[in-house]
């Protein structure tokens, strides 16, 4: 099966779910899947989807996996606890032929928050991969192996050993046997230029640090639970700050664009996290936005972090390290290109929430080709509250 513990997510996922917890532990949600890949066709592998959900619903915590968990400071005994007796619900998520829709299958997960969160990672996992497995069988892995190599030698031939790239490659990998392989190389091969793993059944593995802190369904899910609309993201902040106390400090950027972020990323919010997180827009004009920002603010930017994980490459993370290095501190989370870069293209699936609390919530991206089927008229509130432009669309041939 492609999923055989309930630590083969991201670590954000455990992280968004102790907020969850202690902070919003009544909110009910939903999320919706979206095949952005043209020409695909999942239909044909439905039950095999459905199959594969439903031994991911019978899977449970075990007794060593609770204690490494355990043992990561950010995590509280009490929220631990809970997942000792946690079990994902199969009745929290439909799985169904939709011909109209692109992609020909439809997914939607609807209840408590806190008994969902942990669906997202773990069903694009298994779409990515029974897609791989029925569409390339027997596929030869001696492409991805040259890629992957040359990747390597990229990394360890840049002369500053501060530069080093992390995995964050979980929902879109090739296969979990990929993922695996990849992260392994990475440990055995450069393990001072490896900063960690967003996958923490993998961190555990090999004795890599879990990376990450939290994803756009916390914030969006603050436009709904939050005191009112525009003080959200200041709103979901503050709620991170009194859970983590100073530990993962990193704040993402684009939920509701840069421009708004900035707005609301004040000297408090400055001064308070570690760094900031780039996931959409052009990463070079983010940066420098950035640390115009942090100057504006009179914040030293240069003890900050800017974790870029956007589409990046190493040839792209080189770049982005040769401009930003010495005014910040740059990191890398590489997704797709580190796990399902094997000659053929890979599956581009994402499961994002589009309802708290039966109100509407969205994102809104800096890149438009990442937009999902959020409520119309709500994005279009959403824009006039944050004062989001629309992106003009774009005509040329």
């Amino acid at each position: 099966m492609v999923i055989q513990s309930l630590l083969d997510t991201d670590l954000y996922k455990f992280s968004m779910m102790q907020v969850v917890l202690h902070q919003f532990p009544g909110a009910q949600v939903e999320y919706r899947f979206k095949c952005r890949s043209r020409g695909v066709d999942l239909s044909p592998h439905l039950e095999e989807i459905r199959d594969e959900v439903r031994h991911l619903c019978s899977l449970r915590f075990r007794r060593d996996e609770l204690d490494y968990l355990r043992g990561l400071r950010f995590l509280k005994s009490d929220y631990v606890d809970l997942l000792r007796l946690f079990q994902l619900d199969e009745s929290f998520i439909d799985i169904r032929h939709a011909p109209d829709q692109q992609g020909g299958i439809d997914i939607l997960i609807r209840g408590p928050w806190l008994h969902t969160i942990l669906f997202e990672v773990p069903v694009l996992a298994i779409v990515s991969e029974v897609w791989f497995r029925n569409a390339h069988r027997d596929f030869d892995t001696a492409e991805g192996v040259r890629r992957l190599t040359h990747k390597i030698g990229l990394v360890r031939a840049h002369p500053d050993p501060e530069f080093r790239i992390s995995d964050f490659g979980t929902r879109r990998r090739f296969s979990r046997a990929w993922q695996r392989r990849v992260v392994e190389t990475l440990a055995r091969e450069i393990a001072p230029r490896v900063a960690g793993t967003s996958n923490v059944y993998f961190a555990r593995e090999f004795g890599m640090i879990p990376l990450g802190t939290m994803a756009h369904e916390y914030l969006q899910a603050c436009q709904a639970v939050g005191p009112r609309l525009r003080d959200s993201q200041r709103f979901a902040f503050d709620k991170w700050a009194e859970e983590y106390r100073g530990d993962l400090g990193i704040a993402l950027t684009d939920v509701c664009g840069m421009d708004a972020f900035l707005r609301d990323f004040d000297l408090f919010f400055c001064k308070l996290f570690d760094g900031v997180r780039h996931d959409s827009g052009d990463p070079f004009e983010w940066g420098e936005k950035m640390l115009a920002h942090y100057q504006r603010m009179r914040v030293d930017a240069r003890g900050k972090t800017f974790v870029f994980s956007d589409s990046l490459t190493v040839p792209l993370c080189i770049e982005l390290y040769e401009r930003f290095k010495g005014r910040c501190k740059p990191g890398f989370g590489l997704g797709t290109n580190l796990t399902n870069d094997l000659g053929v293209d890979a599956l581009q699936v994402v499961i994002k929430m589009t309802r708290c609390n039966g109100q509407p919530v969205a994102k809104i991206s800096d890149t438009p080709e990442k937009t999902m089927d959020y409520d119309p008229s709500y994005v279009k509130y959403l824009r006039e509250v944050f004062q989001v432009p629309e992106i003009p669309a774009d005509t040329s041939d």
